[in-house]
């Protein structure tokens, strides 16, 4: 069978490595780059791409996505691809496909069900949902994170009790089943059930389980009055484990708690500086987005959703939220004090009547305070909603973009909800590039490729991706550096991104002319041993 070939000219080359851009032209044999060669108009045999007046970048890589259930969307997830995002890390927050207690299966599938759309039923094993995946094809790459979360579940239930030795031992018999699979490490959630109600021992007895070529990442435990300590939790994981370390889509959040990114960065510097590998990511904008029910304190979901809906049915719940809301409580992620009701945007809700206005207009509507307002909503949604939380600085995000250790991500809503996600999920890329490269200048464009490419391929062992270079996967993007945008709305946002041209996967033009056109490319990739 004849080789394909395809030759990419005109293009200015980024490398994915942060130096200065070249002319040159890229040659791609049967789906991996062969050579980056000086630019020629003789191509002979080979099927030529026009670049000129663009850039040409490796693909994009989201360090940050849940977008674990996206193989088995009937339709195309196309939110990534479009941005010029061909990888993806799936598994965040604690929260993967599997694994799963047999006897509760009926329970996991109605509970992941509510955040990850459209999943058919496979079996218990983190393997069973990788292979339920592969059947089904990949829109981009795909390398997955198991989650601490789903892990605890599987192996103690809902329960909020700490875990006992025979819980340890479970549990780490679940993470070696899915390292052996193919995941790619552990994530943690330590905002969320049950992952709130786990200890530090927990979390270095399951990190211990982790290879070299592993990495724990970790949405920490308090991104707001807690944040410096939280930061600080990961880097002794990573000390006392020698593993690989990684915080989450790092914030600042809270008024009260804007600048402490000075400290949290000395405090991965120092890390760094006496011996532990920690990285982090971000997105790109003042609001982040998650679970509705976050909002209630962790002791509300003791015993899981069930659990949590009765204790809102009960009499004096709304008293016991607004005394809660308005004093806070030890070690809990107080959301709603931090935004202001006028800060919390509803995203997604089950059957969308609350989507697109704020708890404070939602409350106006219907005649309710806004702690009455938001039992209301989690009750009629049986906590199936997501909001979108206005809370950062924009002091802070630029600070830590200039970190040379953050790479980007989308932390992109799951496919398949419908409502009006965050933003982010359609426009993170082309944002840094418009906005912070080209408006406001903290990146250069090569080293806000390099953040998008080879700094996250290297960060969690995508071996193969990532560069411009021989022998790489020609997963590849082709932009407008004069017009890359996002389109920015959070009360209409499934928006098209601007100025991205072509995306290939593999070698294939999977996007063309900013408009995506099939088929699925992506492969799920596996850890290098």
């Amino acid at each position: 069978m004849p080789s394909e070939k395809r030759v990419i000219v005109g293009a200015l080359v980024y490398d994915g490595e942060g130096g200065p851009p070249q002319h040159a032209d890229v040659h791609v044999v049967d789906g991996v780059i062969e050579r980056v060669a000086p630019a020629s108009d003789q191509h002979p045999g080979s099927t030529v791409i026009d670049g000129t007046g663009l850039a040409l970048a490796p693909g994009f890589v989201d360090a940050h996505s849940h977008g674990d259930n996206a193989p088995f969307q009937a339709d195309d997830d196309t939110s990534k691809i479009l941005q010029g995002i061909t990888t993806e890390v799936v598994g965040n927050c604690g929260t993967s496909l599997g694994p799963y207690d047999p006897a509760r299966a009926d329970a996991f599938f109605a509970e992941v069900g509510g955040f990850f759309a459209g999943l058919p039923r496979f079996g218990p094993r983190f393997r069973d949902a990788l292979e339920a995946a592969d059947a089904r094809g990949y829109v981009t790459n795909y390398a997955p994170l198991v989650g601490h979360g789903t892990t605890r579940a599987a192996a103690m239930g809902d329960s909020g009790r700490p875990a006992e030795a025979r819980d340890i031992a479970a549990m780490r018999a679940l993470v070696d089943e899915a390292l052996d699979a193919g995941a790619f490490g552990m994530s943690t959630g330590l905002i969320y059930p049950p992952g709130v109600f786990s200890d530090t021992d927990e979390l270095v007895a399951l990190v211990e389980r982790l290879g070299p070529q592993h990495i724990y990442t970790s949405h920490i435990r308090g991104e707001s009055d807690h944040v410096v300590r939280s930061v600080e939790e990961v880097v002794e994981i990573g000390r006392r484990t020698g593993r690989r370390v990684h915080v989450s889509h790092h914030k600042t959040a809270g008024t009260a708690n804007w600048g402490k990114s000075v400290e949290t960065l000395r405090v991965l510097a120092q890390a760094r500086a006496d011996g532990v590998a920690v990285t982090q990511d971000m997105y790109p904008y003042r609001a982040g987005a998650t679970n509705l029910s976050a909002a209630l304190p962790a002791r509300y979901h003791d015993g899981g959703p069930s659990a949590a809906l009765a204790r809102l049915r009960a009499p004096g719940a709304v008293d016991d939220l607004r005394t809660a809301i308005a004093n806070g409580e030890p070690g809990w992620e107080n959301l709603a004090k931090m935004a202001g009701w006028d800060g919390i945007l509803l995203a997604t809700t089950r059957d969308h009547r609350f989507e697109g206005r704020t708890l404070a207009e939602l409350a106006q509507d219907l005649g309710r305070d806004p702690v009455e307002t938001l039992v209301h909503i989690l009750l009629e949604e049986e906590l199936v909603a997501s909001m979108i939380v206005f809370m950062m600085d924009e002091g802070d995000i630029e600070r830590i973009m200039r970190d040379p250790h953050t790479a980007i991500g989308t932390d992109g809503h799951p496919p398949g909800l419908g409502g009006k996600p965050h933003p982010r999920t359609f426009g993170t890329f082309p944002r840094v590039l418009g906005e912070y490269v080209r408006v406001r200048g903290v990146l250069s464009l090569s080293e806000a490729i390099r953040r998008m490419t080879s700094l996250a391929a290297d960060t969690f062992g995508l071996h193969g991706r990532g560069r411009i270079a021989p022998g790489m996967a020609a997963d590849l993007v082709l932009f407008d550096p004069a017009t890359v945008a996002d389109d920015l709305d959070f009360r209409d946002p499934v928006r098209l991104p601007r100025g991205i041209h072509r995306v290939l996967q593999g070698g294939h033009v999977v996007v063309e002319d900013g408009r995506y056109r099939g088929p699925r490319a992506g492969s799920r990739l596996v850890p290098a041993v």
